[in-house]
């Protein structure tokens, strides 16, 4: 069964990386959100197996890990779990620390265990 991703805040070079990485690994199909006010009304209506949240989010270098605080907090969003996107331990531990997953880095993709920390999500 194909899994849905919504990806969240991905400059081009990295929403190209990201969807080469998923679709050549998993059975995904794959939306993107640039902002908090599409991603929060993408999460109201849709269900996802799994959200890419980018630690600064391109279009307006807001925060990522402010934004999950956003999404844990609003009632209204169907339960996903939240993934960052940044190769810095640092942040994940953030990430993780506020209700998220702990997530992939960028430089990361040719690493097995990125794979294997998606499986349990798109496997």
């Amino acid at each position: 069964m194909t899994k849905r991703v919504l990806s969240v805040g991905q400059c081009v070079p990295d929403t190209s990386s990201i969807i080469r990485f998923l679709t050549s690994n998993f059975d995904v199909e794959i939306d993107q959100a640039d902002v908090e006010s599409d991603t929060l009304e993408k999460l109201k209506s849709s269900e996802y197996d799994l959200v890419l949240i980018n630690r600064k989010l391109d279009a307006d270098y807001s925060d990522g890990i402010e934004l999950i605080q956003k999404i844990k907090a609003t009632s209204e969003v169907k339960s996903s779990p939240l993934m960052l996107v940044s190769n810095y331990p640092e942040y994940q531990e953030q990430a993780v620390e506020v209700g998220a997953v702990y997530g992939i880095g960028k430089d990361q993709y040719r690493d097995p265990q990125t794979t294997d920390r998606l499986q349990p999500y798109l496997g």
